[in-house]
């Protein structure tokens, strides 16, 4: 079940499809651009659009990807396959497409940042370096075969470079020599292949030889010397041999292309694929749309600051509409040229833009469901010649409209009922709408009629809206109002527009109290609405600004709290420790002085004052580390960043000691380190490298790197314009893009510097010969940008 293409062009989806096919990287992926429809299916809708958000986030990471030159290869394929040989041309193209496959893969592989929905696609490409870089090799252009295109051909073309040379030496003894002055020009030119020289006319006896033409005045025969008829012979069978040699590898490299053929296929419909999917992406970017909520068990369309994608960025005024949420109807009213049409045309593209896959232009939060018909009838259908008024041309598509509703429809009318009797249109438009409702479809219809915003108030599941109108200006503001029903306005329009006040005047006397009365409360209600809202905004920047002011308060308090708080526990475990260690320290020395006290008539008197000093640094010591220990974390399974050095401060775990490296380490698993005044090696597996502030330091590079890296992937492309530069000045530009690329792991670049003189890409070349960064470099070829182009491989 597809949706109506009559009702697609109402909606302008056609101006959608255009867009698109402007935002495709190749042409091959205009046509699904053109063709594009929207879907019924739930989830296949889900799977489209998904995919679209997927290519945004890789095309704001990493740009768009590099599809270079895709030709449609089916025909070519299909040619090989039969055994046919290939031109020079549909080989190239067949190269074009293996290179685009190796190009698109090292898009999604290089610099992965995150999986995607598309990657499948991406991994579905076959590229065949060995044959890209036979064809490349062998076909320089449409017109030329390159010499290393086989050892044969190279063999004839330096053969034929031979004889042509010793064929202009013996020629030119003609254009020199005696024989010159029978010649009408000193110069050697060709007849049928075949060298030549322009003998006068009146001297045709002069010159022995044979005769291959006349010029058109007959004052000048063309004659091949007798001396160089076998030279020409020899050359004549060069060329035929280098003909039927170039036809053999044409031959060849057809085969080759017919044995992937099926794999070719593959690429070229994939290759198709993304580029239409990328396409979406970039509309979407465009747009700066969004991927809405599609929901298949709750019918509602809801639409958040939603903005027609036709209208300019800097004059749309967005609008929030919603159908399905309490009411499955919307009536809108309002002002001429107010917006009531434009925000039907909005419900309608819309959704037809989220079936087909496509992101649309509104807020996130906003829904859409998945409608099997989009109908719509807006604007004016009259028809001339089948004799139709604007009436009866609505009536007729409105009847089609009827008959093909579903449950599942979205029905859009725009002055439903108008061109006829206003008490007959109202009673008919208001019986239409009452069937649509009956049906279970959403509907939203644009009205003057005072008679549908009454039934709308009187009619559960019915809601008015309003195009807003600034009755101090006496211009719409285009925002459109659910809940409350407008007023047309007619007359403030008409005395603004020049009609005079007597007439204006008059009309007011001329309608019936009752509308008097129903314009008069709407106009009420409108201005209170006005007002309201105004206090509304307000109030709510108020309340938003003291909401950042509380939260902004309540971090700064809550962060002084918690400091204060690690401030009090540090002071008070060091003042623990300090009693703790003072303490345990008095009572060993006390009991030292105890036990000297018992000892002091001993002989050995001094050794033990001696023994007593060194218990007590020692046991002083102890505490010192167990009361005010060097606070190093130690770290499970570490490695050291680096090798060590002399002069380094390290951590010895199984002491908790901090020391020095004091030499150099040698092959040796240890290291001679000094901790204090006592000097010993250690195992390095023992240490940790105190280098807090390196390590902090190598975060914040690593994070930089990463910036950087994601930075320049966004905006890196795979060439650089270098026409109109010098030498130096290119080379400026080349060494720090050769950086950035190597960076976003592109390994192949193109360095465009125009044909010209030649200068730029000389000097270039001999700058590129020896940099370490380049693996190999060569003049573009056919569809490259041929020999304006240098195509560099980085290593």
């Amino acid at each position: 079940m597809s949706i109506s293409e009559k009702h697609l062009i109402t909606l302008e989806f056609d101006k959608i499809r255009l867009l698109l096919a402007d935002s495709c990287p190749i042409k091959c992926a205009q046509g699904r651009a053109l063709s594009l429809s929207p879907e019924t299916e739930p989830d296949l809708v889900r799977k489209r659009l998904r995919r679209t958000t997927d290519a945004l986030r890789l095309y704001d990471a990493k740009g768009m990807p590099a599809f270079g030159n895709v030709c449609d290869v089916r025909d070519i394929c299909e040619k090989a396959v039969k055994g046919a040989s290939l031109t020079p041309r549909e080989l190239l193209e067949v190269a074009g497409i293996l290179r685009s496959s190796r190009m698109l893969l090292d898009y999604i592989r290089a610099n992965k940042l995150f999986d995607t929905c598309i990657d499948e696609i991406f991994e579905r490409l076959i590229p065949n370096r060995p044959i890209e870089d036979k064809i490349s090799r062998s076909i320089i252009s449409e017109e030329l075969i390159a010499d290393d295109a086989s050892a044969a051909l190279s063999d004839i073309r330096r053969k034929i470079r031979g004889a042509n040379s010793k064929l202009k030496e013996t020629l030119l003894k003609y254009t020199s020599g005696a024989y010159s002055k029978y010649l009408q020009e000193n110069l050697v030119t060709q007849r049928s292949g075949r060298y030549v020289i322009p003998v006068k006319a009146e001297h045709r006896g002069d010159v022995p030889g044979l005769i291959h033409d006349t010029s058109s005045s007959g004052a000048t025969i063309f004659v091949e010397p007798m001396a160089v008829v076998d030279a020409n012979n020899e050359l004549m069978m060069l060329q035929s041999k280098e003909q039927h040699e170039i036809e053999r590898i044409l031959y060849e490299l057809s085969e080759q292309v017919a044995s992937i053929a099926p794999s070719l296929f593959l690429n070229f419909e994939n290759i198709c694929e993304l580029g239409f999917i990328f396409a979406c992406a970039a509309l979407s970017d465009r747009m700066d749309a969004r991927e809405p909520i599609i929901t298949d068990d709750k019918k509602q369309i809801k639409l958040i600051n939603a903005r027609h994608p036709l209208i300019s960025k800097s004059t749309v005024v967005p609008i929030t509409v919603s159908i399905g949420d309490g009411y499955d109807t919307l009536i809108i009213t309002g002002p001429n040229t107010g917006g009531k049409t434009v925000t039907l045309k909005t419900l309608g593209l819309l959704a037809a833009m989220a079936q087909s896959g496509l992101h649309i232009p509104c807020d996130e939060g906003s829904s859409v469901f998945v409608f099997d018909r989009i109908l719509a009838n807006i604007g004016d259908e009259q028809s001339i010649e089948q004799s139709l008024s604007t009436f009866s041309s609505h009536m007729v598509a409105i009847a089609d409209m009827i008959r093909t509703k579903t449950s599942r429809s979205l029905v859009l009318f725009d002055e439903l009922g108008a061109g006829t009797d206003p008490v007959e249109g109202a009673a008919l438009a208001i019986a239409i709408i009452e069937d649509v409702r009956a049906a279970g479809a959403l509907c939203a219809s644009t009205t003057h009629y005072p008679e549908l915003k009454f039934y709308a108030l009187d009619t559960e599941g019915v809601c008015n809206a309003s195009s807003e109108f600034d009755v101090k200006t006496l211009r719409p503001t285009y925002r459109l109002i659910i809940g409350t029903p407008g007023k047309s306005s007619a007359f403030e329009i008409s005395a603004k527009l020049g009609i005079p006040e007597n007439i204006i005047s008059r009309a007011g006397e001329l309608i019936s109290e009752d509308n008097k009365r129903m314009e008069s409360v709407i106009g009420e209600l409108e201005a209170a609405r006005q007002e309201a809202e105004q206090n509304r905004r307000e109030t709510e920047a108020l309340k938003s600004e003291y909401e950042r002011f509380k939260l902004d308060t309540e971090k700064e308090i809550e962060k002084k709290r918690k400091d204060a708080e690690r401030e009090l526990e540090r002071a008070r475990q060091k003042a623990l420790n300090l009693v703790q260690s003072a303490t345990a320290s008095s009572d060993f020395i006390m009991g030292q002085l105890d036990k000297l006290q018992k000892q002091r008539d001993s002989e050995r008197l001094g050794d033990e004052l001696e023994r007593a000093r060194k218990e007590i640094r020692e046991h002083l010591r102890v505490n010192q580390d167990k009361f005010d220990p060097v606070e190093v974390p130690v770290i499970k399974n570490y490695v050291l960043p680096r090798k060590l050095r002399r002069g380094d401060e390290v951590y010895i775990v199984s002491l908790g000691k901090r020391a020095v490296v004091i030499e150099d380490p040698d092959r040796s698993d240890k290291v001679s380190v000094q901790a204090g005044i006592i000097k010993t090696k250690v195992k390095i597996s023992d240490l940790q490298l105190l280098e807090e502030s390196q390590k902090q330091s190598s975060k914040e590079q690593n994070s930089s790197a990463r910036g950087i890296k994601a930075a320049v992937s966004r905006d890196f492309r795979d060439e650089i314009d270098l026409r109109g530069m010098t030498t130096d000045e290119a080379w400026s530009k080349v060494d720090k893009y050769f950086d950035e690329a190597m960076i976003t792991g592109f390994h192949t670049v193109r360095l465009i510097h125009g044909k010209g003189t030649g200068a730029l890409k000389n000097g270039l070349w001999k700058i590129l010969r020896t940099d370490s960064r380049v693996r190999t470099f060569r003049i573009g070829q056919f569809g490259e940008g041929d020999g304006g182009v240098t195509v560099v491989e980085l290593k």
